[in-house]
């Protein structure tokens, strides 16, 4: 099995925190994908976020190559409840401290109204192992966001969890995933 994470390009919009927010792509954010994928062989399947910033290019590109699209809704990413739309500086102003804790260790901390980091990982990691097991003996493509992207390689790299979001996932950046991450005997080795 060859599986790969890309994650979506520059969106258009204001910046700040975007879970359940769906701007679409940037030109930018477009041919960045593009040329992320541009010199890689054809996929047999690609898998994404119903999000349009990830969707619309999965589709086009699957459209391009001649293969099925599946969309998977538990790839969204994190809903930042009151913070989706806020920048970092914007809630600096009056929630300092907030954001610290969640930046120090979010499954510790969630943001107001959001979604707990816990339950993401569960929702994401339940995601991961359908498409493991249907992508068996398959090239397949994953179209998502920063913040899963994220917790499969933190969870890949065996970091602790309160080091999430040290894992530096730029836009439009393709990564092999190992579904070994999936296992059972891997927490463990990742403590709060």
């Amino acid at each position: 099995m060859s599986l790969f994470l890309l994650r979506h390009g520059e969106t258009q919009g204001p910046g700040g925190f975007r879970g359940r927010l769906d701007h679409p792509l940037s030109e930018q954010g477009w041919s960045s994908m593009q040329a992320a994928v541009q010199a890689l062989p054809s996929w047999e399947l690609i898998i994404s976020s119903p999000l349009e910033r990830c969707r619309a290019f999965a589709e086009w590109l699957a459209g391009r190559q001649g293969v099925e699209c599946k969309l998977e809704p538990d790839l969204r990413e994190l809903d930042f409840g009151d913070w989706e739309g806020r920048t970092a500086a914007e809630l600096m102003e009056g929630q300092a401290d907030a954001l610290g804790q969640f930046w120090a260790d979010p499954y510790s901390f969630t943001p107001p109204n959001g979604e707990p980091v816990a339950t993401f990982e569960q929702r994401v990691l339940g995601a991961m192992e359908r498409i493991v097991r249907r992508t068996a003996d398959t090239r397949a493509l994953v179209v998502t966001h920063g913040g899963v992207i994220r917790l499969l390689l933190a969870r890949q790299q065996g970091l602790p969890r309160k080091d999430l979001l040290q894992v530096e996932v730029p836009y439009a950046s393709l990564h092999a995933f190992e579904a070994s991450a999936l296992s059972d005997t891997y927490p463990p080795c990742c403590p709060s």
